[in-house]
């Protein structure tokens, strides 16, 4: 008998209806758990690709160093996969993500590298850049790495067309590196043209962990704008409430960007009819903790 290996445990998360918050009964809203994988987030599937693909490509080899610039579910996805591969694995992120996230990377084997809150993430890829520069590592950079997206090309993406028998309608996920809504955008409107595709980013002055308004210079080379119909602004404060009432009301536990996911699908809901509406749960609750957002 031949037993699964870890990495064959990435993917095939839960697809889930909401059941108290949806309002409306003329949809159905469904949010895809990608909490369920095993390093506990979404970056899971790009984290695997990223390495698998290089290594097939002979651009890295076992015991290489990797170096990648992360807000943080990236990085603790990647030092599980590094792990798995056998890599050595530099993190580089901004000093103000949550002591969960730090301390799951670290206990994955990786080496954390922190840049000033000011920096930020762009102060963080270009460390990770002048560090390749200067031959201490490679530079995985899922900014620009297409094996971000096809990870969803080939595995979210199909999930989500074949767990809705493909009446999927609306598809809502938060933006950071843009990898999820890339790859996921391209396969169902492969399916369905006229399938409409929503991205999330945070409103001016909002801070919400793993999603960004990036500067020109700094957009992440994966993303193509043709690919979305409709970008909305979210509040911190209607995502963080979000967040609150899906653990109270659903009994599902996730973070602040999958919480404006959830807001913006239920925004769509009000307005159309006859809808199968998906939204990404990008992550667990439980790295955010310590940052205080359940208190309230």
């Amino acid at each position: 008998m031949e037993f699964p290996t870890i990495e064959s445990c990435i993917g095939h998360t839960p697809l889930v209806r909401l059941q108290r918050i949806a309002g409306s009964e003329r949809n159905t809203v469904l949010v895809k758990l990608e909490g369920s994988n095993p390093a506990g987030s979404v970056k899971d599937r790009p984290a695997l690709s990223m390495i698998s693909r290089a290594e097939a490509r002979g651009d890295i080899a076992c015991g290489d160093t990797l170096i990648e610039a992360t807000s943080g579910n990236t990085g603790i996805a990647l030092a599980m996969a590094a792990a798995i591969k056998g890599y050595k694995m530099v993190l580089i992120m901004p000093e103000n993500a949550t002591q969960e996230r730090k301390a799951a990377m670290k206990a994955y084997g990786a080496q954390l590298i922190e840049v000033t809150r000011e920096q930020g993430m762009e102060g963080a890829r270009d460390l990770a850049q002048n560090m390749e520069n200067d031959g201490q590592g490679v530079v995985l950079d899922q900014f620009a790495n297409l094996d971000n997206p096809q990870a969803h090309y080939e595995g979210t993406g199909p999930e989500i067309w074949n767990q809705t028998g493909g009446s999927v309608s609306h598809f809502v996920s938060s933006m950071g590196t843009t990898g999820t809504i890339m790859g996921v955008s391209r396969y169902l409107k492969e399916r369905n043209p006229a399938i409409q595709v929503v991205g999330l980013q945070p409103e001016d002055g909002a801070a919400i962990p793993g999603i960004r308004r990036w500067p020109k210079e700094y957009l992440p080379g994966i993303f193509n704008d043709a690919n979305i119909d409709q970008v909305v602004n979210m509040s911190q404060q209607r995502a963080e409430d979000t967040m609150r009432e899906l653990a109270r009301r659903e009994g599902i536990f996730c973070g602040v960007s999958s919480g404006g996911a959830v807001a913006a699908a239920l925004d769509i809901s009000r307005a159309v009819e006859n809808a199968v509406i998906v939204a990404i749960i990008c992550d667990r609750g439980d790295r955010y903790l310590s940052s205080g957002v359940f208190n309230h």
